[in-house]
């Protein structure tokens, strides 16, 4: 029944798209999305899909393939214990088509096949990948996309030193998940438990061969471009110097925090430099991955609500990290302050940010913050029982995608399930995109000049 369901919603879906009644990039791309994970959902249900060979529930196995898909690692089940061989590869492929986009990868294997992107697709494209231009988008799929590859093998490797002596030869396999895993800022792992990495909290090869590949994997393809092309251009981009900038502020901010507020709690009796290790281990992956190395709900109050603003902001645009993106951040900072200083425009490295742009970020922000306190209300509301502080926690890293929890997660009615599949969903398309895949058809632009208004703000 559930197939048969699923089969007529994808047919569905396929025709409105060939009619042209969804035919907005945003539109296709959450369609990709959707499907993919409906189509997850159904393959975790299977009896194969478990240790135990009992199915799954189908809307536990799509708050988990919604998981995978949109790279967010919230686990209702242990990942390593409940879930078979074809289970975990299920959830790995998710995990790779999520991070890096459908559209992506369907552009990228057609180029290689020779055929040649259509101006549609190369809007896809450029959608999804958050591009700057349109001419850019296709040579640098083709480009970016090798170089992934590339790294999350070389991530595969080196994770395995450390994996096959301590699980034989199955750390090749451990190596390969926990790459891709970290790359695309997932958070799955196979490790069991739900601190995933407290194991390994005294091998800083493994911790910090995860949080380099979760960096990389949440700057994005533009960033990328731009520090590979350095040594020919020797400039930046305003939007790569934004980036980096906000990135290794907030990381090394977040590690200093962490370490000043859980030395003597979470991480008490702890050496000095396993403490260090810990705090830039969760720094990194507070931003949007979500491995954790000790219990979140052990950790203070107020460090709750800092790493909420950290997964709230998440990576960079383009990049496989969730969150309201570090860059909208960046934009809205800049206009602030050049609304301070007097100036009638937004203006950052000799660079002048469009109205347009500015407004967008502000937008996205306060759409963000609406979902997050509707989740987190309604949640509550639904289960008094749950801490709100702990609620509004695993709310925003369902938005940020990342993946962290206190628990809430794993004791959620079905109702509750819904939502945050559908806040997960939100916040890897991104709360304007969602909306305007939420209204079909044609959008004329209205090109009438209107008279000032007389407002009043502040």
């Amino acid at each position: 029944m559930i197939k048969k369901g699923l089969t007529t919603l994808i047919n569905a879906i396929r025709r409105a798209v060939s009619m042209g009644i969804y035919n907005s990039p945003p539109t296709i791309i959450a369609l990709t999305f959707l499907t993919a994970s409906l189509l997850g959902g159904v393959l975790l249900s299977m009896p194969a899909a478990t240790e135990s060979g009992i199915p799954t529930p189908f809307l536990d196995s799509l708050f988990t393939a919604t998981s995978a898909t949109c790279i967010t690692g919230f686990v209702l089940y242990d990942t390593a214990t409940y879930w078979s061989v074809f289970g975990e590869i299920v959830i790995l492929i998710l995990m790779q088509l999520g991070g890096l986009g459908f559209i992506t990868l369907a552009t990228f294997f057609l180029t290689i096949a020779g055929r040649r992107a259509g101006l549609k697709n190369m809007k896809l494209a450029q959608e999804s990948l958050n591009t700057l231009s349109i001419q850019d988008t296709i040579p640098l799929i083709r480009r970016m996309l090798g170089i992934v590859f590339i790294i999350e093998l070389i991530g595969a490797c080196i994770l395995s030193v450390d994996f096959v002596p301590r699980f034989g030869p199955i750390g090749f396999y451990y190596g390969i998940f926990h790459s891709v895993s970290a790359f695309c800022n997932a958070g799955f792992d196979l490790m069991g438990g739900s601190s995933s990495m407290a194991g390994f909290s005294q091998s800083p090869l493994v911790l910090y061969t995860i949080s380099i590949l979760v960096i990389i994997g949440g700057l994005g393809f533009i960033v990328w471009k731009d520090l590979l092309d350095y040594r020919k251009s020797k400039k930046l981009t305003a939007h790569t110097k934004i980036v980096l900038i906000l990135s290794a502020v907030l990381l090394l901010s977040t590690a200093l925090f962490i370490f000043l507020l859980e030395k003597n709690h979470a991480m008490a009796g702890l050496p000095l430099g396993q403490k260090i290790n810990e705090s830039l281990f969760l720094s990194v992956n507070a931003r949007s991955s979500g491995f954790s190395i000790f219990d979140m709900d052990s950790l203070h109050g107020v460090s709750k609500v800092f790493i909420s603003l950290m997964m709230f902001i998440g990576g960079a645009s383009g990049s496989t990290a969730g969150g309201v993106k570090i860059n909208t951040l960046g934009i809205m900072l800049i206009a602030i302050i050049c609304v301070i200083r007097g100036r009638e425009e937004t203006i950052i490295f000799k660079r002048r940010i469009p109205n347009r742009m500015v407004l967008k970020a502000f937008s996205i922000v306060f759409l963000a913050l609406i979902l997050v306190f509707t989740v987190t209300f309604l949640i509550h509301i639904l289960q008094p029982d749950t801490s709100l502080i702990n609620t509004f926690f695993d709310s925003v890293s369902a938005l940020g995608t990342v993946g962290l929890s206190t628990g809430v997660i794993n004791n959620l009615t079905s109702f509750n399930k819904i939502l945050v599949i559908l806040c997960m969903f939100t916040g890897r398309i991104g709360p304007i995109s969602f909306a305007l895949a939420l209204t079909p058809g044609r959008k004329h632009a209205d090109h009438t000049i209107y008279p000032d208004g007389k407002f009043v703000v502040g």
